[in-house]
């Protein structure tokens, strides 16, 4: 079996690929390539935000590793809202109010001493080089800085890294950040004792109390890592192993069972039928993911009844052959929104071990705050919880409880970090980056693989189609739709965003 690596920055895919070649396995890998990103791709990568990874063991064992955010123990349900009511703009994504008690040192350290088999240092040398030497940004690294150029100039210490003397950065120039090399010196030293219960920890929370946050040291102190068992589904001859909440794997694997009693592989992709099944699939699994789904800590998930053969033939037999079903027409209660900026990436060794991971710290560079001289962004995580819980939206539905603030609670989330096995052994590593459009992303990457008999390359390169529910319209990537199949569509009740 060939070893891969496969994520959204060179520098880190090269870190994950001499990891390998030293001996390491795809743990190993997949944490040095974690520690990568937070310093290549600080938009996304992090050590400020969470996420969730899913492993397959060269011996046949899935595990899942939830290592999101955590809300703090001094949130409520109220936390967005006036003394009105109302939902204030802006406080849930631009102020300390919308930053979880970070995940992502503690899951990548727990995986590691899991399953890894070097030391921390070892895994994160790459990484504290990458960040004390430097490295040339790219074109595409300095169109993402460029987002938010404006809001690095309004905080003096993100502005000493992140603009150049005052200046958005250019590509072709080397970024330096010695504050993040230091603070991930401490870590390779101590562990995540050094994170949450240690100076880092600290800075946080001497940051936060400073800008009107809640976060104590307390959160950090009681911060846990989940070990759980993935969701697993059969579709078409292949498992897929997928995240259970407070994930989305369930709502991936609803779709693969709606999807599983219609011919794909013969209608073809993007055709009329194919993107009618996928699109009511999908709009009846995602309208039961926000009606149902939370933090199993606070919420009982019904998933072995979502995913019984029972609910899935009910759900069948309202899609009709010729017609879109008006979202209206399916019950369901509204979730929150999510950001939009994920980084996922998939690492498989020559044993046959395998990790998918996506991590995030929800708005490209989060909350696009530091704490002190610390170097790396803090997430706004925060704002995946429903703000308002039993209000009408904007859409007059009702938001539903399950996903309300709650202390020390998990927002739903959308990353499905996923794996597909075929006769026992890997098949796919696959996952994305995203909000909402994760599910469909990681989804479709499936089927055009296992129905549509496209390779890896060719399976996430192709246009895809994404329907949440609400707003009720298919959302197309640009070449996925001909004008023939988009005017057969509307004829059947579709509406195109």
């Amino acid at each position: 079996m060939h070893a891969m690596v496969g994520s959204t920055q060179h520098y880190a895919t090269e870190v994950g690929l001499d990891i390998l070649k030293q001996g390491g396995n795809a743990v190993d890998a997949a944490v040095a390539v974690g520690y990568a990103l937070a310093v290549v791709h600080p938009c996304c990568g992090n050590i400020g935000g969470g996420g969730f990874m899913t492993l397959h063991l060269a011996n046949g064992k899935n595990i899942f590793l939830d290592f999101r955010e955590r809300a703090p123990l001094a949130a409520t349900p109220t936390l967005f809202q006036d003394a009105q009511g109302n939902v204030v703009p802006g406080r849930s994504t631009k102020t300390w109010l919308g930053v979880g008690v970070p995940g992502s040192v503690m899951g990548l350290d727990a995986a590691l001493k899991k399953y890894g088999t070097m030391s921390l240092k070892q895994v994160m040398a790459p990484a504290i080089k990458l960040a004390r030497d430097g490295f040339v940004l790219q074109p595409g690294d300095v169109k993402i800085l460029d987002t938010r150029s404006k809001d690095f100039a309004a905080h003096p210490n993100v502005a000493a890294i992140f603009l150049n003397h005052g200046q958005p950065w250019k590509a072709g120039e080397r970024l330096k950040q010695p504050e993040l090399a230091h603070t991930l010196e401490l870590i390779a030293q101590g562990g995540s004792k050094a994170y949450y219960d240690g100076p880092i920890a600290r800075a946080i929370v001497a940051a936060s109390a400073q800008h009107g946050g809640i976060l104590s040291l307390k959160d950090f102190r009681d911060y846990k890592v989940v070990w759980a068992k993935p969701i697993e589904c059969r579709y078409q001859g292949t498992t897929v192993v997928t995240p259970p909440p407070p994930s989305s794997g369930e709502t991936v694997c609803e779709i693969l069972r709606i999807l599983d009693g219609y011919p794909l592989a013969q209608w073809g992709y993007a055709s009329v039928l194919t993107t009618h099944v996928l699109a009511e699939a999908e709009r009846h699994a995602f309208a039961d993911r926000n009606t149902y789904l939370g933090d199993p800590a606070f919420v009982h998930n019904p998933i072995k009844r979502l995913l019984s053969t029972a609910n899935i033939a009910r759900i069948r037999s309202q899609i009709q052959p010729d017609r879109a079903t008006p979202s209206s027409e399916v019950k369901g209660s509204l979730g929150a929104a999510e950001g939009m900026h994920t980084t996922h990436y998939s690492v498989l060794d020559a044993k046959g071990n395998a990790v998918s991971v996506t991590y995030s710290i929800n708005y490209l560079f989060g909350v696009g705050m530091m704490a002190g001289n610390t170097g790396f962004f803090l997430n706004n995580t925060m704002d995946d919880f429903t703000s308002k819980p039993g209000v009408p939206n904007s859409f007059g539905l009702v938001q539903g409880h399950v996903n309300e603030i709650q202390p020390g609670k998990i927002p739903l989330s959308s990353m499905v970090p996923s794996i597909v096995l075929k006769h026992g052994k890997v098949f796919m590593v696959t996952g994305s980056p995203g909000g909402s459009t994760i599910i469909s992303s990681t989804l479709e990457s499936i089927l055009n693989v296992v129905d549509f008999g496209m390779n890896m390359q060719q399976a996430v390169d192709a246009p895809r189609m994404h329907m949440q529910w609400y707003p009720d319209a298919i959302f197309v990537e640009p070449g996925y739709l001909t004008p023939t199949t988009q005017a057969a569509l509307q004829n059947m009740g579709y509406t195109f965003k």
